[in-house]
């Protein structure tokens, strides 16, 4: 296969299996969704799910957020982990939002990446979601699955962005990026793999993954 025929064998084999893509994180709009993917790093969506309603409840938007304290926000989405630097980001970007920006979350990447505690997964996720501004959010399973796909080196998740950006029709890039975690999670996971329920990887994988993944069975 071409490297051109294996894209072409990923998009379709993800378009049959999630003609209807899912959207991981609960929200409403764009800054309950810009809160709810800051909270997601380092966690799970499901645990997100299950806090940001607590802590919308007392704040959807910029305006209530910043009457709660950076201790009350702190409080209430402890259970997503590294609550610390996310409560300060929450209540400061809350902040900024108000006195630079009327209160809406901007739909422009470098605008929200000067937010604190936005990087550029963060930011790239809100714009194509929130806005459909085309991006490619890049997070743990896109990278490991490039890398297994042999679509990426896989030195580091900057130059998996770029290969993918390089490799998928831009048009496709806010389904794909949604459709590939979704893939990840279900059928190419870091652990408990089952490469015989992996068809894409099965089919067009890294010779290298292939033979330690046989190896590994072997032993």
């Amino acid at each position: 296969m071409t490297k051109q025929e294996k894209v072409e064998f990923v998009i379709k084999t993800l378009n049959d299996l999630y003609p209807e893509i899912p959207i991981p994180l609960d929200h409403k709009d764009p800054y309950t969704l810009l809160i709810a993917v800051l909270m997601s790093a380092q966690s799970t969506d499901v645990r997100v799910n299950q806090i940001t309603p607590l802590l919308f409840k007392e704040a959807d938007n910029p305006y209530d957020m910043i009457k709660l304290s950076v201790e009350e926000i702190r409080e209430i989405i402890k259970p997503v982990g590294l609550s610390p630097m996310k409560s300060k980001g929450i209540h400061g970007l809350s902040h900024i939002l108000i006195d630079k920006h009327d209160g809406k979350v901007p739909n422009d990447l470098e605008a929200l990446e000067e937010l604190p505690a936005v990087g550029h997964k963060t930011a790239s996720v809100v714009i194509s979601q929130a806005f459909g501004v085309p991006a490619f959010p890049v997070d743990t399973h896109i990278h490991r699955l490039m890398y297994r796909w042999n679509l990426t080196n896989g030195k580091n998740v900057i130059q998996t962005e770029k290969d993918a950006k390089r490799l998928f029709p831009k048009d496709l890039w806010n389904d794909l990026h949604l459709q590939i975690i979704w893939y990840g999670r279900e059928y190419s996971p870091a652990r408990g793999w089952d490469l015989e329920k992996d068809i894409i990887t099965k089919t067009i994988g890294r010779q290298t993954v292939l033979s330690d993944y046989y190896k590994q069975k072997k032993s």
